[in-house]
């Protein structure tokens, strides 16, 4: 008995989808609605049906009215956005960032059960204005909001997107701490060569890359002197590969540090770091040498930033983190041009006074 004749032949059985996309199996007569193991026509499943029809199928106590999914809500579109090649087809971790939110939003205040179709700009801006007080995770919601409504109007599910008219709230214009010489410095005197936390902050400020790049650093990247990767961030959308030249100091700490195989930065047990376990114990070693406001992505910042001082153009910058744009570099180095202009004015100026 294959599943399509069971869905007939069997009386009161239906499917609801939950938040996660996945069919669920239920019995449900006279306001009474109990689950069912699948697949449907499974031993397990007819066992089910049989004590929920004689009514002694009791459903556990944690399940009973959830995993329902409304249908046209907003939880429906979020759950038909995840099996979309829109969606798929982002970066695992992008997916798992923004399928966090999606779920966050719909939690809140049942949210997800409301119509899709009948949210409004100003249900958007309301939401974000009760997280001004947090204005990138605010706009993270209005971010993912936009997202999903894009799906909704490519798949021609809806005509409009409210999100869109929604303005991102102002953050810190400068983002990310940039590290200074001194706070560079101290964390050196604390963590010397040879250790993993001097390797780490070495592969940050001599190549400028994120932390997803750092991780996966390993000596199958270096081509003649050179490191010669493709970037974590966008590779499966739009790639962006690099070549960097490793400089001698960087190369000198490379060599007098224990590395792994096929990563140079790895854990107690020798293995690579994750993206997310390396950010955590790069805050530790930050801790540790009492840097309370430095973190990795502020390397990466302050790498940009130093370029600029030594006169660099952003072309040549962004030749070396990758950036597509210089939008981003320049609210990099912005503080660092300011000097370099100012420093070459007073020196014009003396010129002339002389």
């Amino acid at each position: 008995m294959n599943e399509e004749s069971m869905k007939f032949r069997l009386k009161y059985v239906v499917e609801d989808t939950d938040r996660h996309g996945n069919v669920r199996l239920y019995y449900r007569r006279h306001g009474r609605k109990v689950r069912l193991r699948g697949p449907a026509g499974s031993p397990e499943f007819l066992a089910d049906y049989k004590k929920a029809a004689a009514g002694t199928l009791e459903a556990p106590k944690n399940e009973q009215g959830t995993g329902q999914v409304v249908p046209r809500s907003i939880r429906w579109l979020c759950v038909q956005y995840y099996k979309s090649a829109m969606f798929k087809e982002l970066d695992p971790r992008t997916q798992k960032v923004r399928r966090a939110i999606l779920e966050r939003f719909c939690q809140h205040k049942s949210d997800g059960d409301k119509p899709f179709a009948l949210l409004l700009p100003r249900h958007v801006r309301i939401r974000r204005d009760e997280m001004s007080d947090r204005p990138e995770a605010a706009n993270g919601i209005v971010k993912a909001l936009r997202q999903l409504y894009r799906f909704a109007l490519r798949y021609d599910l809806h005509d409009d997107n409210p999100a869109e008219k929604v303005e991102y709230l102002k953050g810190n214009p400068d983002g990310f701490h940039s590290w200074t010489l001194d706070e560079i410095a101290r964390f050196e005197e604390v963590h010397p060569v040879g250790t993993q936390a001097r390797l780490a902050l070495a592969l940050a400020i001599y190549t400028g890359q994120r932390r997803s790049d750092l991780v996966l650093f390993g000596r199958q990247h270096v081509r003649n002197g050179w490191l010669v990767f493709t970037q974590h961030k966008g590779r499966n959308r739009n790639p962006v590969r690099m070549e960097i030249p490793i400089i001698p100091e960087l190369q000198r700490i490379i060599d007098q540090t224990l590395t792994g195989d096929l990563a140079f930065l790895v854990t107690a047990f020798n293995r690579p770091f994750t993206s997310n376990g390396f950010g955590n114990r790069f805050r530790k070693w930050c801790d540790e040498a009492g840097l309370k406001e430095c973190s990795v992505h502020g390397l990466r910042k302050a790498a940009a930033a130093r370029l600029a001082e030594l006169g660099c153009t952003e072309q040549e910058i962004m030749a070396i983190t990758g950036h597509r744009t210089s939008k981003e570099v320049t609210r990099y180095t912005r503080a660092a041009s300011q000097k370099t202009r100012a420093e070459s004015a007073l020196r014009r100026l003396s010129g002339e006074q002389s």
